[in-house]
């Protein structure tokens, strides 16, 4: 197999599934779905090598980003002082994105970014902890996991992701993004979604939620009468007043909450 070629001096390293987005139509493409406003507080995640870093900062003075490659890390503080970027060399799966919201103040944190695809699924979820602090999010990611997230029920895309990321935000796919859009290229289309923060919901606590999809989408090719209602009755949700010969990707997300709001409710 043959040596990685660099990318403008940096090779890109598998480990944290870089691939560099390099097509400068695409860059604009992305910032005008953001429509970044000075003032406001964004935060890229993964910024590489800047492309879509340098272009948000002709439209406003000042950037988060949190980067885990030390030496991309160091590139971009050559490039930009403290005024302009503030660079959190951090594991974004682990980060604490809603330390950088202002203290009790009104503006919310808008997230973008070119997410690796091995950690976009997990970090989709990581985040919902620091929802309530995020007005919006646009992030480009490996376009089966964008259909995943915006399928409607009934769909055969429509599944555990699909439910858990419509229950809190409103989803879009924006536009797809080829693979010679990259260096190096993935072997996959790409997509840009669009996420909004749903405030009816932002203080929900997901987890209920997360079990119960569990128990759902486990073996989701089985009829729900063989899974998930049994599962339910030991719950203490005896009544679901479902059809029990539907499948659980036949279940819109309004049911999927009503029924993870009925876990741990005491029977009267």
């Amino acid at each position: 197999m043959s040596a990685a070629r660099p990318v403008a001096g940096h090779v890109a390293r598998k480990r944290f599934g870089q691939h560099f987005l390099v097509d400068a139509s695409v860059v604009a493409a992305i910032v005008e779905a953001i429509h970044p406003r000075p003032g406001q507080i964004l935060v890229e995640i993964g910024p590489g090598l800047a492309a879509l870093t340098a272009a948000l900062l002709e439209r406003v003075d000042h950037l988060h980003a949190v980067e885990i490659d030390r030496d991309l890390a160091a590139r971009l503080r050559r490039r930009w002082d403290e005024r302009h970027l503030s660079l959190h060399v951090a594991d974004a799966l682990r980060f604490d994105y809603a330390a950088l919201a202002a203290p009790d103040g009104p503006q919310r944190l808008r997230l973008v970014g070119n997410l690796p695809y091995n950690i976009s699924s997990p970090l989709l979820v990581h985040l919902l902890a620091s929802r309530r602090h995020v007005d919006d999010q646009h992030f480009m990611l490996q376009r089966e996991v964008v259909d995943r997230i915006v399928a409607e029920p009934g769909s055969a895309a429509f599944g555990r992701l699909s439910v858990l990321m419509q229950a809190f935000y409103e989803v879009e796919s924006l536009f797809t993004v080829p693979p010679q859009a990259f260096d190096p290229p993935p072997k996959v289309d790409s997509a840009v979604l669009r996420m909004s923060v749903r405030r009816d919901r932002s203080q929900l606590d997901p987890a209920p939620l997360q079990r119960v999809l569990a128990a759902g989408f486990g073996q989701r090719r089985k009829m729900i009468r063989k899974t998930l209602l049994p599962w339910l009755a030991a719950a203490g949700v005896a009544d679901a007043g479902l059809d029990p010969t539907l499948r659980p990707e036949d279940l819109p997300v309004d049911v999927w909450l009503d029924l993870a709001a009925r876990l741990g409710v005491p029977r009267s």
